[in-house]
């Protein structure tokens, strides 16, 4: 008779089994087998000398769709191939240490099953419990969070899909390793005075635990054509990197969307920040954006890019660049109406200064106090939408 160890071991396989991985290998398979006999018609077609002009041109374009098709099932199938290969080591309690925290849950009128330890790839710690209230009394999957923190020696927080309490039902929670940083974040616009709404939009979100990401997208022009084009831009890009997407495809799939799009003229630019909460390390990815800024003290970085929006190439030109951030530095994100605020007054050049010497603390007051001084730069001639985003990231205290 297996002990209770090997059949917890046996219940965590249980969760990915190997058919499920070979399903998975079998469709990226199929799927990379269409994308290659999409490249094999490109490849076998000829133009014959007698087509005409326009003839031409209509083939030309349809070889290029079927191509970027092919790229695009490409990129899909390797992504599904990534989650058939992605790894999960759970870490095995002993039969002591388990019943020793049952008997903690017990006391507090909780019943456990379930328990598992994992370490993920990136090295830290997840942990997955089922729990139902015994004595329905009011007890928040937040303060359970807490409790294992204590019994696992890890300090623990909930994610955002658990549940709120812990119910007389049987439910399952979750809770990641907590990350070593937080942040606050802080938003200041201005809409063009001939328009009503904006052309930029923007989102904070998570796009996993331990992770904080801005998008900031800048239609071309102003109004609702450039609102839609930049919301568009700007709520695929999140969908894809919280589904899981690398950024390079999710990049290259919305500026297809955008290319193929019946009207003319859909440029969007892209500006990405996504911070790792663990270590501190922020990437940022640019396609056809302003620069963006990080502060430490007095001391600011530019970080420029010289690529074109999305929407007018086939292959998008991306570029990116990694900084490490340290407690209290803070990372600012511009559309391109604050830089033409300030080609009105003293200049783009200046923006370092002024970003330097800015004395606030609170994102939310930064952005407010740059986004006035563009204003009195432009001297109150608001021509182009402005928006201006703010990241302060701190060291979280130790207990």
């Amino acid at each position: 008779m297996k002990n209770r160890e090997a059949d917890d071991r046996d219940d965590f396989e249980s969760i990915l089994p190997e058919y499920g991985r070979r399903k998975l290998l079998t469709c990226a398979e199929s799927i990379r087998e269409l994308a290659e006999s999409f490249q094999e018609t490109r490849e076998n077609r000829e133009i014959l000398p007698e087509e005409s002009r326009n003839d031409f041109l209509c083939q030309r374009r349809l070889f290029e769709n079927k191509n970027l098709m092919a790229e695009h099932l490409q990129e899909m199938a390797q992504i599904m191939t990534d989650v058939a290969q992605e790894t999960k080591s759970c870490r095995p309690l002993s039969v002591r240490r388990v019943k020793q925290i049952a008997h903690a849950m017990k006391e507090v009128g909780v019943q456990m099953k379930n328990l598992y330890l994992i370490e993920n790839e990136e090295g830290k710690s997840e942990v997955t419990i089922c729990l139902r209230n015994e004595k329905r009394n009011t007890l928040s999957a937040e303060e359970m969070g807490d409790l294992l923190s204590v019994l696992l020696n890890i300090r623990l927080v909930c994610t955002g899909d658990n549940p709120f309490f812990v119910t007389e039902e049987w439910k399952t929670f979750y809770y990641v390793e907590e990350a070593g940083y937080h942040v606050l974040t802080g938003v200041a616009t201005a809409v063009k005075e001939t328009e009503k709404v904006s052309g930029d939009n923007y989102s904070f979100f998570e796009m996993k635990p331990g992770n904080q990401t801005a998008i900031l997208s800048d239609g071309m022009g102003s109004g609702e054509k450039a609102c839609q084009d930049s919301t568009l831009v700007v709520e695929l890009m999140q969908k894809f990197l919280e589904a899981g997407f690398p950024a390079e495809t999710a990049i290259s799939m919305i500026n297809s969307a955008l290319v193929c799009r019946e009207e003319s003229a859909n440029l969007s630019t892209l500006d990405i920040c996504s911070i790792d909460l663990y270590g501190g390390e922020c990437r940022f990815i640019k396609v056809g954006s302003a620069c963006s800024y990080i502060k430490r003290g007095q001391l600011v970085e530019r970080i420029s890019s010289g690529n074109l929006p999305m929407g007018i190439f086939q292959k998008p030109d991306v570029d990116m660049v990694c900084r490490e951030l340290e407690d209290g530095d803070y990372v600012i994100l511009f559309s391109d109406g604050v830089t033409d605020a300030l080609s009105q007054g003293m200049g783009e050049e200046i923006l370092p200064e002024v970003i330097g010497s800015c004395q606030l603390s609170n994102p939310g007051e930064i952005a407010g106090s740059l986004l006035n001084f563009c204003i009195h730069q432009c001297k109150g001639r608001i021509r182009d939408d402005m928006t201006i985003l703010v990241i302060g990231i701190w060291k979280k205290e130790e207990e």
